[in-house]
């Protein structure tokens, strides 16, 4: 196989890893204050402060694979089309 398609499929397997990271972020986000919303004490729902990682650490971790599963894309590409 070519230096190129390793290096456009390992783009492309950071794209499928970022946007996976978005949505599990996402969801459990979604799930995290919903569980406070439906408790006694909204104080941590209300001012988004929590004693856990923020689950947007995932999104912003998503978000990096992405860009640079795009980067690996262009990269691989510019060399299949120039080498």
């Amino acid at each position: 196989m070519e230096d190129h398609f390793i290096l456009m499929s390992m783009g492309g397997f950071f794209i499928l890893l970022g946007l996976g990271g978005i949505i599990w972020g996402r969801r459990e986000g979604e799930d995290y204050y919903d569980s406070f919303s439906t408790g006694p004490d909204v104080k941590e729902f209300l001012e988004r402060s929590s004693s856990q990682p923020e689950p947007g650490a995932l999104t912003i971790g998503g978000r990096v694979a992405i860009i640079l599963g795009v980067l690996m894309l262009a990269g691989g590409g510019a060399l299949w089309f120039w080498g």
